[in-house]
């Protein structure tokens, strides 16, 4: 069985949001706590950084050029250069509280944009829909922690996890994106690791990168486990699908709350992976703007 291998030198505080471009052979993520936009161009090794005034929750490539961003206080559009544009909507939780965190485009290039509720209190945490003439829209609450963002091959279902209370959800969306009843696709048990961000394969099968678990796991569409691969580091933060022919697994990690002990006997805690896999991810869509 393969095993993940370093894309390249570098450690993050909290890297997210691994996002490929075919178009431009380039990986970009982001590293939420530093405020910034990562891109590794795979053919020249250059890796160039944009900064923000704020946490970047998550991401998604524009069709425009640039990008869509939820950061702390809201979600902006930005051009390639980081520069923000428009301001599409606020947070629309209590910024102080709730910053936002995982999500990405549906397959009809909408923007979704999930929050973590850091009081940790009650489930205070929220998903919302940017629709392609940007229009937003809150579409689920009761979320301690929104991650895991997905949609099927078949565009019947999304699915999302909420990583503190260690759940992956499916939920029925039309092809407007309204949601219907969300439904418990796996619960998982103390010691196995908790889902955090996510992708899905060709075949409908759901990856999930497993927090404060080791490993990488991949989930039929029934929510069996079908495959786990490893990690060297306890904790995972998302995966995406890229590559020429959509089979190489990008692995984003983390050193949040990390001590000095841990970073130290785990050094790679932060670094972006790759693992080569045998059947090919779903290509994600850019943000279309109407």
């Amino acid at each position: 069985m393969a095993e993940p291998q370093l894309l390249l030198n570098y450690t993050g505080h909290l890297p997210e949001c691994p996002t490929w471009s075919a178009e431009e052979n380039a990986l970009y993520w982001a590293d939420i706590l530093e405020g910034e936009i990562h891109r590794y161009h795979l053919p020249t090794a250059e890796h160039t950084v944009l900064s923000f005034h704020e946490e970047v929750g998550c991401f998604a490539l524009r069709k425009r050029g640039g990008f869509i961003v939820a950061m702390r206080n809201g979600i902006w559009l930005a051009d390639k250069h980081g520069l923000l544009q428009r301001k599409v909507c606020d947070n629309p939780s209590n910024p102080q509280l709730a910053r936002f965190n995982d999500g990405g485009t549906d397959h009809q290039g909408r923007f979704y944009a999930g929050t973590f509720w850091g009081p940790g209190d009650y489930n205070g945490a929220l998903l919302m829909r940017i629709d392609n003439n940007l229009t937003p829209k809150v579409i689920q609450c009761d979320i301690h922690g929104h991650n895991g963002l997905a949609f099927s091959p078949d565009k019947r279902w999304m699915f999302t996890s909420d990583t503190p209370n260690g759940v992956i959800y499916r939920t029925p969306v039309d092809e407007k994106g309204e949601p219907g009843r969300r439904e418990v696709f796996r619960q998982f048990k103390a010691g196995e690791g908790i889902p955090d961000g996510a992708a899905m394969d060709v075949e409908g099968c759901y990856w999930s990168a497993l927090f404060d678990g080791w490993r990488i796991a991949r989930f039929s569409p029934q929510g069996e486990q079908l495959e786990e691969y490893r990690m060297p580091v306890r904790c995972p933060t998302m995966v995406c699908f890229g590559g020429d022919d959509m089979k190489t697994l990008f692995i984003t990690t983390t050193r949040e709350n990390m001590d000095a002990e841990e970073v130290a006997k785990y050094p790679l805690s932060g670094a972006v992976f790759t693992l080569p896999v045998n059947v090919a991810g779903m290509k994600k869509s850019r943000f279309i703007e109407c």
